[in-house]
């Protein structure tokens, strides 16, 4: 589980406050308390039918989303960690810079640059920004979340453009950090977005039968102490936080289906400054390169819980099987090994992954996905093998709602042979043998080898399950 995506929700409020409303005392921010950033400052665009405002004090976060001509914020500004905005994790746990030490509730967090600003107050810093009528772009470098004003050897850059009742997002992280290191994936708020305590019914379709009209889902509040979220698959790809009227802020998120959400405080009640806060945010579980240039796009709906689905059914072009090609990026693919290493030839990516097969325990994980097993009898994986080794292995996991960490049961696995002579070759495995191949399907798992072979290595091209 990775626990640091709640902590920025949980950054300002009063230790006895959360002690009766989330049992939570070990990770409440002792920073001084925050001074509210000035409204009058925000930069606004309006196309009649919703208002958008983001603040020059805070990164270009996006702090401010209502009906047009009427002044009601659904977005939450408690702190600096709330908003909507781009927010990303990665190595070293815990995160050092300058001298600076991360307090004791701030270690697990590690590397967090995030848009608005740090849990001690200070804003990030905008170094471009423009607007027109409906739209607006803006860079900034963002802050350090645990640490005080130290900005990240990063850039942010967001293009926000109103179409409608929806908010057209495309975000770009471009890193520049000293620290080479390649770390392990982590989870990603894609992007982080937390509303006001009246928008706290969260809502979204997780069955496996998406674009179908089938049966929406809530998420129900979590009670007790500890972690706050709950994860789910969302197979449609979008969730939203409304109100008792079914009316709220939605998100949607091509081609992604893990999400987080939830919400924190009394439900019901609050206003934009106010404690009680919904979040959602989707999550890939990404590698983060020291220069990595990472781009991703999101739409936000404002309207009925209906508009908010509407919309996500417009924009599905049929639910086909993966078929991952690494041309130039990772596909959001991730890796395991022995020791919770896992690496390979790092950015940019050129053509196909790269892993070394003298790692111990060396496997590539799929993002979720959702899949019917009938609609995909074969894998087949484009690749070039250079070992000794003589046969690799792939697994799967059955479809589960809430399956955010999948494991790979023994039953749910096939060996196939390889040639270890360094062609590229598309090798084609028939799932269909395997008994346990039925129904939904989720994530995907590729072993290239059984034993570590010392200078070997493997391209893989293209990954993809069909016919």
């Amino acid at each position: 589980m990775n626990t640091s995506l709640y902590c920025h929700s949980l950054a300002l409020v009063a230790l006895r406050v959360f002690a009766g409303l989330l049992g939570v005392t070990l990770l409440v921010s002792t920073a001084p308390a925050r001074k509210k950033f000035d409204e009058s400052k925000l930069e606004f665009i309006d196309n009649g039918t919703i208002k958008l405002g983001v603040s020059p004090d805070l990164g270009g976060a996006i702090t401010y989303l209502s009906k047009s001509g009427r002044d009601k914020n659904v977005i939450n500004n408690h702190d600096w960690g709330r908003q909507i905005q781009m927010s990303f994790f990665g190595g070293p746990v815990p995160y050092e810079e300058k001298g600076q030490k991360p307090k004791k509730h701030w270690a697990h967090i590690g590397w967090n640059p995030i848009q608005a600003g740090d849990d001690y107050g200070n804003g990030s810093q905008i170094v471009e920004f423009t607007k027109k009528e409906t739209s607006l772009y803006v860079k900034c470098i963002p802050k350090q979340w645990p640490l005080n004003n130290i900005p990240g050897e990063c850039t942010y850059e967001s293009f926000v453009e109103l179409k409608g009742n929806t908010v057209e997002v495309k975000c770009r992280l471009v890193n520049a950090r000293s620290d080479k290191t390649q770390y392990p994936g982590r989870h990603q708020e894609l992007p982080a977005v937390y509303t006001n305590g009246e928008f706290y019914r969260l809502m979204t379709y997780r069955g496996d039968q998406p674009f179908t009209g089938d049966k929406l889902a809530r998420i129900s509040k979590k009670v007790g102490r500890g972690f706050p979220w709950k994860y789910w698959l969302a197979t449609e790809n979008w969730a939203a936080l409304v109100n008792d009227d079914d009316w709220g802020l939605g998100i949607y998120k091509p081609n992604n289906s893990l999400f987080i959400g939830g919400f924190a405080g009394k439900e019901g009640r609050g206003g934009t400054h106010d404690s009680p806060t919904g979040y959602i945010a989707p999550l890939h579980r990404e590698i983060l390169d020291h220069n990595i240039t990472y781009e991703y796009d999101y739409s936000l709906i404002l309207g009925s819980l209906n508009e908010i689905r509407g919309y996500a059914m417009e924009q599905a072009k049929g639910i086909k099987p993966p078929d991952w090609k690494f041309e130039r990026d990772r596909q959001h693919w991730r890796y395991q090994a022995d020791g919770g290493k896992g690496t390979d030839a790092g950015w940019p990516i050129k053509g196909h992954l790269q892993l070394d097969l003298g790692e111990p325990g060396i496997a590539a994980i799929s993002p979720p996905a959702l899949w019917q097993a009938k609609e995909a009898p074969i894998l087949f994986i484009e690749a070039a093998f250079k070992t000794e080794r003589k046969e690799a292995m792939v697994a799967w996991t059955n479809y589960e709602a809430d399956g955010h960490n999948p494991g790979f049961k023994a039953k749910n696995q096939l060996r196939f042979d390889i040639i270890g002579d360094g062609k590229l070759r598309t090798y084609q495995i028939d799932l269909k043998s395997a008994p346990t191949y039925r129904g939904a399907l989720s994530y995907l798992m590729v072993k290239p080898v059984f034993e570590p072979d010392q200078g070997a290595w493997v391209k893989i091209k293209g990954i993809r399950l069909g016919k």
